[in-house]
């Protein structure tokens, strides 16, 4: 049998998965992760029936190699676990990488130089790549991109009113969470085969957010751009951001691009505008007014979004909520279908407390649906169409 392991490494986690080959087609046997590198490591995890397999602390993980060798030094008590190749989600693939590689040393570089482009995620997915290269060169890797969905826009979408000379250096844009959109189309043909095929709006709401139009299934635009900077507002990132407040924090106020990079990465979104958390769950629990005007703001921009990719598919069919906000907090959900009360979404409160997968009235002009999202498995996936099914 063969086995396929999937790394999506973030800056403080180091997710995993493996999965068997089975009749064609992966089956997951194991889901873990390296949680709080640095600060309080832990790594869990489960078999393919959610039984759980681990669950210590791991005090000399500090970072994300040792985390990477302390993961393989659990799976090798495993025992037989034979990994035939590796998938990785890499976030960006710039304008050169438009579906699934197989990873080389000219590959690995092209990749390397993209990373000013997504500091929080590139340095860290490419890591656990260089690692595995070093321990065992001769097991297959593939890289998935999170870009590669949004690839196929006319040019007047992806440009930006720039030089054309920019545009050609690479300056455009691109869209994120391309791997969690992907497998949102693949799902909506079984979940509800009725709108799959029409006007969708896809929100992955987590850490990271972004919303995507699809139409037949297929990515129109995303409110990502050049770097996962642009669009909603998140965790700790602005979201959509007057480029002169740049200007101004660099001429006016002195920041370094250093500082104004870690600002924009690290200090904002809803953990700087409430300046209390960036965790929706501690915002939704707190009486402070600086935590319910981060939340109004979140579901505010949202619904601002979600009118200009409804204007981009002429109309909308559908609307999914995806990602850990999306797929978990029935408040924010609440709060975002108010938004889309224009375009004819009703929300039925009773389904939405209870995490249906539809959640919007028969009487809805719009079908809401929540629809867990596993970018995992399209990574396995498509690993496997690359390296090839024989045994």
């Amino acid at each position: 049998m063969r086995t396929i392991l999937v790394i999506n490494a973030g800056s403080s986690s180091l997710k995993f998965q493996l999965f068997d080959v089975e009749s064609g087609a992966p089956r997951r046997a194991i889901r873990g992760q390296m949680d709080g590198i640095g600060v309080h490591p832990r790594l869990k995890a489960t078999d393919g029936a959610g039984a759980t397999l681990v669950d210590r602390a791991e005090t000399a993980v500090l970072d994300l190699p040792s985390a990477v060798e302390a993961t393989r030094a659990w799976f090798q008590t495993l025992g037989g676990a034979r990994i035939d190749a590796i998938g990785h989600r890499v976030v960006h693939g710039g304008p050169d990488f438009d579906h699934p590689v197989l990873i080389d040393d000219a590959v690995l570089d092209r990749l390397d130089r993209l990373s000013p482009l997504a500091p929080l995620h590139q340095p860290n997915n490419l890591a656990p790549i260089r690692l595995a290269r070093e321990i065992n060169p001769d097991v297959p890797q593939v890289a998935c991109f999170d870009t590669a969905f949004h690839r196929g826009h006319p040019a007047f979408a992806d440009c930006y009113a720039l030089p054309r000379a920019l545009h050609d250096e690479g300056i455009r844009r691109y869209g994120f969470h391309g791997l969690s959109y992907e497998y949102i189309a693949h799902r909506l043909p079984e979940v509800a085969p009725k709108v799959a095929g029409g006007r969708v709006l896809a929100a992955h709401l987590g850490s990271g957010a972004s919303m995507c139009a699809m139409r037949g299934g297929r990515g129109v635009e995303c409110t990502m751009g050049f770097t996962a900077l642009d669009g909603l507002p998140m965790g700790t990132r602005p979201g959509q951001l007057d480029p002169g407040v740049v200007l101004h924090l660099i001429e006016e106020k002195g920041m370094t691009a250093a500082e104004v990079t870690r600002l924009l990465y690290h200090e904002a979104g809803l953990k700087g505008l409430s300046g209390i958390s960036n965790d929706v769950r501690v915002l939704l629990a707190s009486d402070d007014p600086a935590a319910a005007l981060a939340l109004d703001h979140f579901a505010w921009r949202c619904g601002l979004h979600a009118g200009g990719l409804a204007a981009a598919l002429g109309g909308l069919d559908a609307f999914v909520f995806t990602a850990g906000i999306g797929e978990n907090s029935p408040a924010v959900r609440a709060r975002v279908a108010e938004r889309l009360a224009w375009l004819g979404a009703e929300l039925d409160p009773d389904a939405n407390a209870a995490g249906a997968t539809v959640i919007s009235t028969p009487a809805s002009r719009v079908t809401l649906l929540v629809i867990p999202t596993d970018e995992e498995l399209m990574i396995a996936r498509h690993t496997l169409a690359l390296i090839g099914t024989a045994a």
